[in-house]
């Protein structure tokens, strides 16, 4: 099974704050995040990351990829530092990729587009850094944590959802952490 995730946030109290993510700590929120991704992702799951996966002051990178079930690429974002893109764990590091899932063509990067590599064709955009405040453009996703109920998703869940329900309204501006 393929997952996609964003906007982690590892050890960064700024979330907590802006993103008013439902936590009296750093060390609850990263807790509830480690559970959520483990529940989700199983040991032998692919998991693309699409960036800002930790602040250094969460510690030691591959400590905590080692952590968290599935083999794990990195999309990198504007808050990842050399300390994460650089760390043992990661089975890829790119910012940005392209990949065929399900039977979909896949462009994946920490940013959103408003075009992208063959969208006159149906592919489909996965992108964080918006933390579920972007207005999304047809066939275009925010996997961040945000977006998705604090947990990793599938492509399936993604695309059963825009069916079975409007996309959350706008909130405001994307912030910019």
């Amino acid at each position: 099974m393929i997952f996609f995730t964003g906007d982690t946030h590892f050890g960064d109290p700024r979330v907590l704050r802006i993103d008013r993510r439902p936590f009296n700590s750093m060390s609850e929120h990263d807790a509830a995040l480690i559970k959520n991704w483990n529940e989700v992702v199983g040991g032998n799951d692919e998991v693309w990351h699409l960036g800002d996966f930790m602040s250094v002051k969460a510690g030691n990178c591959t400590e905590l990829l080692g952590r968290l079930n599935g083999r794990k690429h990195l999309i990198v974002g504007n808050n990842d530092p050399t300390a994460t893109s650089g760390a043992d764990g990661w089975a890829s590091v790119q910012h940005y990729a392209e990949i065929r899932a399900d039977g979909h063509h896949l462009i994946l990067c920490h940013y959103a587009f408003r075009t992208w590599n063959q969208m006159g064709k149906g592919s489909i955009n996965l992108h964080g850094h918006s933390h579920g405040r972007l207005k999304p453009a047809p066939r275009q996703f925010d996997v961040g944590v945000d977006a998705q109920e604090l947990k990793p998703t599938s492509l399936e869940q993604l695309l059963s959802a825009k069916r079975t329900k409007a996309q959350p309204a706008s909130r405001t501006a994307p912030s910019q952490h």
